[in-house]
């Protein structure tokens, strides 16, 4: 497979490879109607990405990913109901017999191990393993770009700077004061917590508390080859070329109330040309296949307009909120008038149009936070609801904010309308053909923009670092589960899984991280949700963030794959239903 494979690649410009590649990747024969899932078979699924950003538990922080490795390579100690709909956001006992019992004020959770769970060499996961896993969360020198729970909610001190006392399994440095947080006692698993924090359960069903075994632990190159606790293990994993899982023989059913692996094995191709990727898809010369991507626009609307593409295909409203993250240290998105003159000079409407239109992109936002996440969503005031805010554009007001920042803030004004402001975007033809609108409505308002185009593999991993990130990123957050707790301190306080926007950084920022620290902390949810609600206004009228869009997303399949769902939690295939039809 392998050398027919790279040989393949090498004619991946040509009209043949679409043929060529098919017949690498297709296995059976024609579709057939199954009444129930069926066993056995290849599930293949494609991708335009050259690699998953981290395979590593610790490092993983991308929903689609979250939901794939959870699902065949790892297991947390709480998990996700593998069901459809709003059963899809239940919790059930995964390692743990249970969903995890709180005490002292919800300050305290013991989770049991189940028995018979194992690692794919045989020997058993222990407490001791879950331990270790969650000890690497702390090696924010090592380890980057996971989410960071561990860390703001576990009893360990913290430093005058802020950071941890303790550093990781690395240096060991504050060792001891880890160990009072988290202890085992035989297959019983005790954290002690700095705060309550009632809905802690929920954080368990992310790989980032999921058990390592210590002498697997190869630090940052565990990205490459991470050891399973799931039904499938890894065979293969090359950058560019595919990964390959097989299934894991020490796995057993008996120990797992939820996964099912139908799937002999399963094979994601990187790094597809999009438009082979899409023909794959749309003439379904890989029938059995599902898409990892977003179809091109002008290509996924012509697979939903195709009635005989029915039961290929949906359309759901995702979790997720895109944006443009500013960038708020100084010399690059430092200054709010600029910020507006970006926000108001934007076309929405023609970047919208140009990723499928409302129908398949979504509607313009207005919150970092989107309706479906509940009570915590508010309509804010100003931004979109400006009186002068243009879907199509507002170039004349935009130049106003930009007068005004000559006076207030003339380093950043000089930046925008002379040096360039530049943007970090994936490198996908969307993206391209994007950048060119985007320019064009810059333009009309005298701001000078650039581009950075990242390999989409890598992306957040770069635009993560704050030595690599440039004025204006694109990024896109869900909810880690049903509450802003996992939305506004993740984004925008210092050390949040996903903070693009360096808020520290902003003269708001030490106000905005009180008012946080205190709707985290705060028990009585009416009260909370009050709290996250301002600090969502305070978001948008800070502006540290551009062009909100609540977004939809498409799955789409080839003919032989069945048991497709939408899974809420992380917007994506609910991928413990898959199976290859006969």
């Amino acid at each position: 497979m392998s050398a027919t494979t790279k040989s393949v690649r090498k004619l991946i410009a040509s009209t043949s490879a679409i043929a060529l590649v098919a017949a690498v990747l297709t296995v059976g024969s024609a579709t057939t109607a199954n009444a129930a899932p069926t066993t056995g078979g290849t599930l293949y699924m494609l991708t335009h990405a050259d690699q998953w950003e981290h395979p590593d538990p610790q490092r993983l922080y991308v929903g689609r990913d979250i939901a794939f490795f959870n699902t065949y390579v790892y297991r947390n100690l709480v998990s996700y109901k593998p069901a459809t709909g709003p059963n899809g956001a239940t919790l059930i006992g995964d390692l743990a017999t249970n969903t995890g019992v709180p005490s002292n004020n919800a300050k305290t959770w013991k989770f049991t191990l189940r028995a018979g769970i194992t690692w794919e060499d045989g020997s058993a996961i222990t407490c001791e393993d879950v331990k270790y896993g969650i000890s690497r969360t702390y090696a924010q020198d090592v380890l980057t770009d996971g989410p960071t729970y561990a860390i703001s909610m576990l009893d360990v001190p913290t430093l005058d700077d802020g950071s941890s006392a303790y550093k990781g399994p690395y240096k060991k440095t504050g060792q001891a004061l880890f160990d009072k947080a988290i202890t085992c006692s035989g297959n019983t698993v005790t954290f002690k917590l700095s705060r309550t924090v009632a809905d802690f359960n929920y954080a368990m069903t992310y790989p980032a508390f999921s058990p390592i075994k210590k002498l697997k632990d190869t630090g940052d190159k565990y990205d490459l080859r991470p050891f399973a606790s799931g039904p499938y293990k890894i065979d293969k994993n090359v950058i560019g070329d595919e990964m390959h899982l097989i299934r894991n023989t020490n796995w057993k059913k008996a120990s797992d109330p939820i996964r099912t692996p139908y799937p002999d094995d399963i094979v994601v191709q990187f790094g597809l040309a999009e438009e082979l990727r899409d023909q794959l898809i749309l003439s379904d010369q890989v029938p059995n296949a599902v898409n990892l991507d977003a179809l091109l626009p002008t290509n996924n609307k012509t697979f939903f307009a195709d009635a005989t593409k029915a039961d290929q295909r949906m359309n759901v409203n995702d979790p997720y909120v895109r944006y443009y993250a500013m960038n708020l240290s100084a010399t690059h998105m430092d200054c709010l008038e600029v910020r507006k003159a970006f926000f108001f000079a934007l076309n929405t409407q023609a970047l919208i149009d140009l990723a499928g239109g409302s129908v398949f992109y979504g509607a313009p936002g207005d919150s970092i936070m989107k309706p479906n996440l509940g009570p915590d969503y508010a309509p804010t005031t100003g931004n979109i609801h400006e009186s002068f805010w243009s879907i199509n554009g507002n170039p004349t007001k935009a130049k106003e904010f930009l007068d005004a920042a000559k006076t207030k803030c003339p380093a950043a004004y000089t930046r925008a309308t002379s040096t360039g402001i530049t943007m970090d975007l994936p490198n996908t033809a969307t993206n391209q053909k994007g950048s060119v609108l985007i320019e064009d409505a810059m333009k009309a308002a005298g701001i000078v923009i650039k581009f950075n185009f990242i390999p989409s593999g890598v992306y957040y991993a770069t635009v993560k670092d704050v030595t690599k990130q440039n004025d204006i990123s694109s990024v896109g957050w869900g909810p880690d589960w049903a509450n802003a707790s996992t939305v506004i301190p993740e984004l925008f306080i210092k050390g949040g899984g996903g903070n693009y926007t360096q808020t520290w950084n902003d003269p708001a920022y030490a106000a905005f991280k009180v008012k946080s620290d205190k709707a985290s902390a705060e028990t009585n949810r009416a009260k909370q949700i009050k709290m996250w609600q301002e600090l969502g206004q305070t978001i948008m009228d800070n502006y540290w963030i551009g062009r909100p869009v609540f977004t939809k997303t498409q799955l789409v399949w080839g003919s032989k794959v069945a048991g497709v769902g939408f899974w809420d939690p992380q917007g994506t295939f609910l991928f413990p239903a898959l199976y290859v039809k006969n």
